[in-house]
């Protein structure tokens, strides 16, 4: 490739969903004269009594939690898939149909203060214990077909209690997004006899250019697709279909690159970083699924500091993704990072 072509104007293909995306890597040397903010700097305490996910508190729905001492799940007061009977109505070019199923959420510890990047291993472990559990009984049920694991942290990103916590929605229906990447995964291995994200993940590992950390079993790298300025994404090396299938060396290993890659998102910019984080992976519908290989995949908004955020906004509303840093240079960014926590360094 023409060592200038990562300077111009140019398209990436995103492999496991068929989409493109347009990098313009000149438009970093524009200048910034847009909204800036001052971050705020909140009061780190291990409990609050008015908080709704805090041990032994009273929830916004009327539940009381228990005491809980590690992790804790529960089925959401407020959710947005209910169970219930299926139905399905078609009037000419209006279609639509229910959608069945429930939510929880995850508490990842009872300490209010602890994110991921500031727990201990074994604390880590535990949540990915319990993402385990949840998805095995989940897409244990006959009407669940899919399961999503997902995390969002920050007020920026919608996150309407600053607990550490996830949310775990299984559903009916397999969504868009993972019918996408159901698609183009079994298409390759049909073509191919093997896994589309196992020959990425081997030749980003030769080509090291967008690794940000790595260990024996799991690698944490910004995908040559990345839409998002510091997207990121972490994957097993070896091909598994869901978590359900790792070892307890390969959970320690994935609990260890969680915590170092959310350690140097918070380095980046000397702040708790925000982002949108969930777990793809194979389906509950009863198939073998073996050309899946499950990835937790890293969304933050945050773009030059921890005061200008990137929006979707304009072009890429109406035509398709744009970023301007390549995935490179935010690779090379985050890799440089410290992996001790700035608030103990």
């Amino acid at each position: 490739m023409n060592s200038e072509f990562n300077k111009r104007p140019h398209r990436r293909k995103n492999i496991l969903t068929g989409e493109w995306i347009l990098v313009s890597p000149h438009r970093t040397e524009r200048p910034w004269q847009g909204k800036e903010e001052v971050p705020q700097h909140k009061e780190v305490i291990p409990y609050d009594p008015k908080c709704y996910l805090c041990p032994g508190n009273e929830r916004a729905g009327g539940g009381v939690n228990p005491d809980y001492k590690e992790t804790y799940s529960f089925i959401n007061d407020y959710a947005a898939i209910l169970d219930g009977p299926f139905e399905s109505t078609k009037d000419g070019l209006l279609e639509a149909e229910t959608e069945t199923g429930l939510c929880k959420v995850i508490c990842y510890a009872p300490d209010h203060s602890l994110t991921l990047p500031l727990m201990e291993d074994d604390q880590v472990l535990r949540v990915i214990n319990l993402w385990q559990k949840e998805y095995q009984e989940l897409g244990a049920m006959e009407a669940i077909n899919h399961v999503q694991i997902f995390e969002n942290k920050g007020e920026i990103m919608g996150c309407s209690n600053p607990h550490p916590h996830g949310q775990i929605w299984a559903q009916r229906s397999i969504p868009q997004e993972v019918q996408k990447k159901h698609k183009n995964q079994e298409d390759y291995w049909n073509k191919n006899n093997k896994g589309l994200l196992k020959d990425y993940i081997d030749l980003e590992l030769r080509k090291n250019e967008r690794i940000i950390v790595e260990n024996k079993t799991f690698v944490a790298l910004i995908p040559y697709w990345a839409v998002w300025p510091y997207e990121s994404m972490i994957v097993p090396k070896k091909q598994h279909q869901s978590i359900l299938t790792l070892s307890n060396a390969e959970k320690k290993d994935f609990g260890s690159i969680i915590k170092t890659l959310t350690i140097k998102y918070d380095n980046l910019f000397g702040v708790s970083f925000p982002y949108s984080a969930g777990i793809h992976q194979a389906p509950t519908n009863s198939m073998s699924n073996e050309f899946w290989h499950f990835h937790m995949s890293f969304y933050p908004p945050l773009l030059r500091s921890a005061e200008v955020k990137k929006f979707m906004v304009g072009y890429e509303m109406f035509a398709t993704p744009q970023r301007d840093i390549t995935a490179e240079q935010a690779a090379e960014k985050l890799k440089s990072c410290s992996e001790i926590h700035y608030s103990k360094a």
